[in-house]
């Protein structure tokens, strides 16, 4: 019981630290709540006792943080509820009798697809194929039955597929009973064997190394048929006959002020711009190298922002008064803006992000795009905003048929729900600071492929 304590303070320590930035508000303090939940069973045991309580569900939860762990993992938007019936527009008799909905372990983006994980920590002798009738226990076939249903039946939280992580394996006859009547087949992504981690004492001083092994883990991936177009990715070769400018001069001649912006345009790759000829067959390998970015009007202005691009030390020496003339009710805005920029500036930032990367943008944001920076732009942000767009691939407003399933709310705009939408089609992340929005799709129970960014304004640079 003590080791299973100690278990519990690194499952914990592990949420708090190497998932921080992994996991949303909810889907963290859903894990703290079963974390300390098991504490607290575990607490109610005298530490002299010498038979630990029968239901130890810490090695679930080490399963599950092992697995959000994955570096191919993004998108959490769910883990350890169930999904309500409401949300997957299935017939509750064909998904089991649970009257809070389809349990399932992890909803979240693997590689880009969406996908449901099923964690199982058990010992394999006891995850029955058929069940027993004299027990509550079903068998894992009526479960993956019910899971499948209900994943054919949602439109909005529809996987690709279900990805079944045995922590302990499993024996050969559930196996065959998968692979045989589901289909299921070997996992692609490997997950590590081993994950360490520390407990600490109530001094505060780590004294001990905890390690779990998963060598015996067997992880097997579900295909869920009947996806039409609500996660698939748009036909690459579609994108021959694009809106392709040609770029007009390079960034030496037209930016030689504006070193960060060029630097900038150069990390990305342009072969999709320049290889207009190239056939579908080839123009799809470059582009499964390299990958795609999604654009929102947000990124494009914090791109060529003055802002971003040399203006701060001007702004910061004009006066206040002026400033708060020029920016009125957006003065703090801008500001905090300016100082984020010395700290950390954005160009740097993002190029990580793009480095190597395919940029595409829907019709919405590049005609929005143009408007604000006809309206609010100088005459440099100007410039930089038409070098910019000779840069990326506009492509038709084609959103996914999951994204536009959700309810059109105040939070959820149907003009937001086109721009990620049309990422989402294309299996590219949308690089955006309105997290808002995001958040509302994550409530959803929705997950989807996003990279935030720390928003700019213009300011007539």
């Amino acid at each position: 019981m003590e080791e299973a304590k100690r278990r519990c303070k690194k499952v914990e320590n592990s949420v708090e630290n190497s998932l921080n930035n992994t996991l949303n508000t909810c889907c963290k303090q859903t894990l703290f709540r079963l974390i300390r939940s098991e504490l607290s069973f575990l607490s109610r045991f005298p530490c002299h006792n010498n038979h630990p309580p029968l239901s130890v569900n810490i090695g679930h939860l080490e399963a599950i943080v092992h697995i959000l762990k994955h570096p191919c993992i993004s998108g959490v938007s769910r883990v350890c509820k169930p999904i309500p019936h409401s949300s997957l527009g299935c017939d509750r008799d064909k998904v089991g009798d649970n009257a809070k909905g389809v349990y399932v372990d992890i909803v979240c983006n693997l590689s880009g697809d969406p996908v449901w994980f099923i964690v199982s920590d058990r010992n394999p002798k006891y995850i029955c194929w058929h069940g027993n009738a004299s027990c509550r226990n079903k068998g894992l076939n009526m479960r993956i039955q019910h899971v499948l249903h209900a994943a054919r039946s949602s439109v909005s939280l529809r996987p690709s597929s279900i990805i079944l992580f045995f922590s302990k394996g499993i024996q050969d006859d559930v196996s065959e009973g998968l692979r045989n009547e589901f289909a299921a087949v070997d996992c692609e992504m490997e997950f590590s064997s081993f994950d360490f981690g520390f407990s600490e004492e109530l001094e505060g001083e780590w004294v001990d190394i905890l390690a779990r092994s998963y060598e015996r883990a067997s992880v097997l991936q579900i295909k869920v048929e009947l996806l039409g177009n609500s996660s698939s990715i748009c036909s690459k070769a579609t994108l021959c006959g694009l809106d392709r400018p040609e770029i007009t001069a390079s960034g030496a001649e037209m930016f030689g002020n504006f070193q960060s912006f060029h630097s900038f345009l150069s990390l990305m790759d342009l072969s999709l711009i320049n290889d207009q000829n190239q056939e579908p067959a080839l123009l799809d390998i470059s582009i499964s190298k390299s990958g795609l970015i999604n654009f929102d009007t947000t990124a494009l202005i914090a791109i060529v922002s003055g802002i971003s691009n040399g203006s701060i030390e001007k702004l910061l020496a004009t006066p206040e008064n002026e400033l708060r003339g020029r920016f009125k009710g957006n003065y703090d805005f801008v500001i905090a803006q300016v100082m984020s920029e010395v700290q950390n500036p954005i160009h740097m930032e993002l190029g990580g992000v793009i480095s190597g990367k395919g940029g595409i943008i829907c019709k919405t944001v590049r005609s929005e795009f143009k408007d604000l920076v006809s309206m609010c732009g100088g005459p440099n942000e100007k410039s930089r905003a038409k070098h910019l767009l000779e840069h990326l691939i506009v492509v038709p407003d084609s959103p996914s048929t999951r994204m536009m399933s959700l309810p059109t709310t105040r939070k959820l705009a149907q003009k937001n729900k086109v721009v990620f939408g049309t990422g989402d089609s294309w299996h590219a992340p949308t690089l955006s600071a309105n997290m808002a929005f995001v958040r509302a799709v994550s409530q959803t129970g929705m997950s989807l492929l996003t990279i935030e960014h720390r928003p700019r304004a213009l300011t007539g640079d």
